[in-house]
């Protein structure tokens, strides 16, 4: 069974992932008409063996990248060859499921200081103070 090493403690089946070649409309000189170089790689996230926060967190991330039936889908023509091409696109893949891997921080609710509240309301009394006396200058 080969797996892919994502990070130290996380790996993926490669039987989960598909490739598909493919012609190219990136370079390739002489042979961009003849050499299916550029690769469609396609990633079953349902099926594979991660856990699941990491799947939703993967999903989410993917965005647009992620079919109706849950696979992710990248495709790579940049290099010439259909090895670099395949190389590139796994990856990006391997990227992506790095960073979904990456549980975020929670949020700590955080307060601004009693100092900073009080000084905050006696410029808004100033500017009450000298809107009113505005007022007060014109009525008499």
């Amino acid at each position: 069974m080969a797996t892919i090493q994502i990070t130290p403690a996380l790996a993926i089946d490669e039987r989960d992932i598909s490739e598909h070649f493919v012609h190219g409309s990136g370079p390739g000189g002489e042979n961009v008409n003849k050499v299916a170089t550029s690769v469609e790689l396609r990633f079953d996230v349902g099926s594979s063996s991660l856990p699941d926060d990491v799947k939703e967190r993967l999903i989410k991330l993917a965005g647009h990248r992620v079919s109706k039936d849950g696979a992710i889908h990248i495709d790579s023509h940049e290099h010439r060859t259909q090895g670099l091409n395949r190389e590139a696109a796994l990856e990006r893949l391997a990227a992506l499921i790095r960073t979904a891997a990456t549980r975020p921080r929670r949020r700590r609710k955080t307060r601004p200081p009693a100092v900073a509240r009080e000084k905050r309301i006696q410029s808004k009394k100033r500017r009450a103070d000298l809107k009113a006396s505005r007022r007060r200058g014109r009525d008499e």
